[in-house]
C-alpha cells in the first residue's frame, strides 16, 4: 500500500512542476485514453456483434440485385461504418490538441522566468528554475501524449475501415 501512496505523491509532485497548464494536458490525455479504450473495447465486442446482423440481414432477403437492394446494401454499409469511426475524428482532434497545451506552457512557464528576471534580475536562480520548470514539463508532458496517442488512433483508424471493406466485400450482390 505503501508503493500506492508513493505513486501518488509523484504524480501530485510532477503536476506542482508543470503549472496549470500541466493540468489541462493530463485531462486532454486523460479524455484522449478514454475514447480510446472505448473504440477499443468497440471493436472487441459491438463491432462484431452489428457485422453478423447486417450480414444475417442482407444474407436474409430474396432479392439482392435491383437498385432498390443495392442502395440498402450501401446504407448498411455507411451506419457500420459511422458506427466503426465514431470517436475516431475526437481522438484525433485530442492528439492534435496536446503537443499545443505543450507550447501553451511553454509560453506560460518562459513569461514566468521573464517575470522573475525583470523584479529580480538574473541573480535569483531558484525562482528561474521554477519557471524553467514550468516551460520544460507541459512540453514533454503533451508531446508524449501525442506520441502515445497517433499511433493507437492510427491503428484504429485503420481497423474501422478494414473492418468496413470486408464487410462491404461480404455482402454478395448475386439472387
Amino acid at each position: 500500500m505503501l508503493w500506492l501512496v508513493d505513486a501518488f505523491e509523484s504524480i501530485r509532485d510532477f503536476m506542482g512542476l508543470g503549472g496549470p497548464v500541466l493540468k489541462l494536458i493530463a485531462l486532454t490525455i486523460f479524455l484522449m485514453w478514454v475514447l480510446i479504450v472505448e473504440r477499443i473495447l468497440f471493436f472487441r465486442t459491438t463491432m462484431k456483434r452489428l457485422s453478423k446482423e447486417i450480414f444475417n440481414t442482407w444474407e436474409g432477403r430474396k432479392e439482392r440485385r435491383s437498385w432498390h437492394a443495392h442502395q440498402i446494401r450501401e446504407l448498411m454499409i455507411s451506419r457500420f461504418s459511422l458506427a466503426s469511426n465514431k470517436g475516431i475524428a475526437m481522438i484525433q482532434t485530442l492528439v492534435a490538441l496536446c503537443p499545443l497545451l505543450g507550447l501553451l506552457g511553454t509560453v506560460t512557464g518562459m513569461i514566468k522566468v521573464f517575470e522573475v528576471m525583470a523584479v529580480s534580475g538574473s541573480g535569483n536562480v531558484r525562482a528561474m528554475a521554477a519557471g524553467v520548470s514550468q516551460a520544460t514539463v507541459p512540453t514533454m508532458a503533451g508531446m508524449v501524449g501525442a506520441l502515445s496517442g497517433v499511433l493507437l488512433v492510427t491503428l484504429l483508424s485503420r481497423r474501422a475501415t478494414r473492418e468496413t471493406e470486408f464487410l462491404e466485400d461480404s455482402l454478395t450482390m448475386d439472387h
